[in-house]
């Protein structure tokens, strides 16, 4: 099964393929130059910018790290239409926990009400909250979901200002 070279979720049928390349739709097709741009950047760099921000604060809460990629999945219903996603940020455990609990009490107010999906996605979220907050990625070093999302807004900054020169 394909994956999204920019949001990397699983890609059913249909997408956009650009060149070898493949997008989950135009959106993250428009934001393929970031991951073509992400991948210029030295290992080292990255990494250096990953433990900066690793052993940082928290940008949500201020709070002391280790920061890190934390997802938490949501699912809302009405009648026949069931919308379902995950939500990754970058945070302290505390404040990924608390987005998981979050999005695990609006999932079971608002995802039973669509037939068949929301029954059928409303415990698969909350479950996956669940086990997200058992789960937590290593303290002791980052996760490559983290660089990955690093690697990506560093080429955001590159292509901000390539598009802006002259302002910083």
């Amino acid at each position: 099964m394909a994956r999204c070279a920019y949001c990397d979720t699983r890609i059913l049928f249909g997408g956009k393929q650009i060149g070898e390349r493949r997008y989950c739709g135009d959106k993250c097709a428009t934001h393929g130059a970031l991951a073509i741009a992400a991948e210029s950047f030295s290992a080292q760099d990255v990494a250096h910018h990953v433990t900066l921000v690793h052993r940082g604060n928290c940008p949500k809460c201020d709070g002391q790290g280790p920061v890190d990629v934390h997802t938490s999945h949501r699912v809302w219903s009405a009648l026949f239409m069931t919308q379902w996603s995950s939500r990754p940020a970058i945070c302290c455990r505390r404040c990924g926990n608390k987005r998981r609990l979050g999005d695990a009490a609006f999932s079971l107010v608002l995802g039973w009400w669509g037939f068949p999906w929301g029954l059928v996605m409303t415990p698969v979220q909350v479950l996956r909250n669940l086990v997200g907050s058992l789960r937590a990625p290593d303290p002791e070093r980052p996760s490559a979901q983290l660089e990955k999302q690093l690697r990506l807004h560093l080429a955001q900054q590159v292509v901000a200002a390539q598009r802006s020169p002259g302002q910083v």
